[in-house]
């Protein structure tokens, strides 16, 4: 770990205050000296990778935080955190992820499968969390969940698809089709369009795809698909634009079922998720057992959550022309009131 610096002036005292108390024959008003000129508090250095901003992701980095806090991590006192953002571009996140490897933190939490694929490029030596990343050994991140293998470990946000579709087949019984718009470049997101699809064979749902590279066109992809609904997945160049994509759900008045609970607060119609503040905590806690207890990445198994909760909204359901059902609205664990 890195530790606070003596300085070179007190390296200087403790030394002639060792001489002192060689000299002196009055050896215990010395060792009140020594005492006083004994080591400082240390300060475990953390730096914070994030690909982009938006609700969930931003959750997850303060649900980390909070789990430091709650073990005797104090911000400014024992603990600093460096906390950078890519926005969206992946050399950005490489160039990130190498000022950390200059930089020799104590440890480093990647927030999202591009900044942990960063991550894992630059830094070999040095304890790696992941969390907000849905696939971690289909990204390379892991030799497998139940044995990482390497310096990287954490948390996935692998959500249940399945369920999610099936809300679709509630709120639109005569939908036929899906528009799903994902980055091309997400190993995560093409994860999620994999079970989508196995899913939606299921359920009699044909998956119409769009492809995007950046959140600004997110609005023209979902243009493109002349379908009944729309699956978006916890893709985080679609998340941070979502406004975009439910806007265009209200203009072909077609509901939109999302991937995590705080797009459905941002505008979508519903989900089976999770709290991604939670996720972050649950992050932080193994963080705590590798700074205090001296745990390796390697044998600690990637974690997941398990509080799947029901999420609607009946004020974005109606703006899309949808009623949702009254037996949905009665066993959801949240309903978002805007």
């Amino acid at each position: 770990m890195k530790r606070s610096k003596t300085s070179i002036l007190g390296a200087m005292l403790a030394s002639s205050a060792l001489l002192l108390a060689a000299c002196s024959s009055d050896s215990g008003a010395n060792e009140g000296g020594d005492a006083a000129g004994g080591g400082e508090q240390e300060t475990v250095e953390i730096g914070i990778t994030q690909i982009i901003s938006h609700t969930s992701l931003d959750a997850a980095r303060e649900g980390f935080k909070n789990a430091l806090a709650d073990n005797g991590y104090v911000e400014g006192e024992n603990v600093t955190y460096d906390e950078q953002n890519a926005q969206g571009d992946q050399a950005t996140a490489t160039s990130i992820a190498n000022k950390f490897a200059s930089d020799g933190k104590d440890l480093v939490l990647a927030i999202a499968t591009p900044t942990a694929q960063a991550a894992a490029q630059a830094i070999t030596d040095i304890p790696i969390l992941i969390t907000a990343v849905t696939e971690p050994a289909e990204a390379g991140l892991v030799d497998s969940w139940e044995a990482p293998g390497g310096n990287i470990t954490g948390t996935s946000d692998l959500n249940a698809v399945e369920e999610q579709l099936g809300l679709i087949k509630e709120l639109a019984p005569d939908a036929k089709t899906v528009g799903v718009v994902y980055s091309s470049g997400e190993v995560n997101s093409q994860v999620q369009v994999d079970l989508a699809k196995e899913a939606a064979e299921k359920l009699g749902l044909t998956l119409e795809e769009a492809t995007i590279t950046t959140s600004g066109e997110v609005q023209q992809a979902a243009n493109s698909l002349d379908v009944d609904a729309f699956y978006v997945p916890t893709d985080n160049n679609v998340v941070s634009a979502l406004d975009a994509l439910v806007q265009v759900a209200e203009e072909k008045q077609v509901p939109v079922v999302v991937g995590e609970g705080d797009s459905v607060t941002n505008g979508g119609v519903a989900t089976y998720g999770f709290d991604y503040e939670q996720l972050g905590y649950q992050t932080g806690l193994m963080a705590v057992k590798i700074l205090d207890e001296g745990a390796d990445p390697a044998e600690m198994p990637i974690e997941k959550p398990t509080d799947l909760k029901l999420y609607v909204n009946p004020t974005a359901a109606e703006r899309m022309g949808v009623t949702i059902p009254q037996e949905l609205l009665d066993s959801a664990d949240v309903v978002v009131q805007e």
